[in-house]
């Protein structure tokens, strides 16, 4: 009876053992899984701090557009409150052509864009749950040349073009387009079409880039060959912020073991 009471206690010894070394190695694993959520978090929740040590590599942002360094600005033809603003100057016009069929000229209906403007200014990315960046200036997103998806139209405004005898029509947006109108001004003048877009302050948006330093500072712009993407989207479009599934298993699975050996160990000592 006393060699089996022996054998038990020695395979309690052994196989307690056995589980404070897998605890051993588990521990550190859940350390690293643990670390990498925390950043991973860090980096959802867009804090800049974290969003730089992804210096010189690509990333994916959602969140909310913020004022950037010199606060909101105005878009140039509508004169809305915006963090970014572009506009676009169409022309239409009359055109002959030959009809493939019959070979008669009929006249028809084309259209050219004359001016196309995007604002320059860079402009924060902030979460959605807080109003402001939690230590200090928000991770900023360059918007030169950018790929704007989805942005809001404010103004869209069709000016005829002068008739004989008929009083010209107000156009006062000539003026306010930005850079020089330009292109091939083929066939007779219909009208010409003014449109702008904004994305404003609080906008949801979700950026696509190339993340670099500049005086320290974390800043969204286009990868090298390529283009910054920047995506307004619907409120409820927002990702979802990264699980700590695999850390909290690893975790709760080191510290389960380490317990149940260190039991079994006291118990065949």
């Amino acid at each position: 009876m006393a060699y089996d009471d022996g054998k038990e206690a020695a395979f309690m010894l052994v196989f307690g053992i056995a589980l404070l070394l897998g605890a051993a190695i588990l521990t550190p694993l859940a350390v690293v899984a643990m670390r990498r959520w925390l950043r991973q978090r860090a980096i959802a929740e867009i804090r800049p701090r974290a969003v730089a040590t992804c210096a010189g590599q690509p990333l994916t942002v959602t969140g909310v557009a913020a004022p950037g360094p010199e606060g909101a600005i105005e878009s140039r033809l509508a004169g809305a409150d915006c963090v970014w603003h572009g506009h676009e100057v169409l022309r239409h016009y009359w055109q002959w052509r030959n009809r493939e069929d019959t070979g008669e000229r009929e006249r028809v209906r084309g259209c050219d864009s004359i001016a196309d403007h995007g604002s320059a200014e860079p402009f924060g990315v902030v979460p959605a749950a807080v109003p402001a960046a939690r230590d200090g200036l928000p991770v900023l997103v360059d918007p030169r040349d950018a790929q704007i998806e989805d942005a809001d139209m404010c103004l869209q405004r069709v000016v005829g073009r002068p008739q004989r005898g008929v009083p010209a029509p107000a156009d006062d947006l000539l003026a306010r387009v930005k850079g020089r109108i330009s292109g091939i001004f083929r066939g007779e003048t219909i009208e010409f079409e003014y449109r702008e877009w904004v994305i404003r302050p609080g906008d949801p948006v979700l950026v696509e880039g190339h993340v670099e330093l500049r005086d320290g500072h974390p800043v969204l712009t286009a990868p090298p060959g390529g283009r910054l993407r920047i995506r307004h989207m619907a409120p409820d479009a927002a990702q979802e912020p990264p699980r700590a599934t695999d850390a909290l298993l690893l975790s709760g699975g080191a510290v389960a073991t380490a317990c149940v050996g260190l039991l079994l160990t006291l118990a065949g000592a």
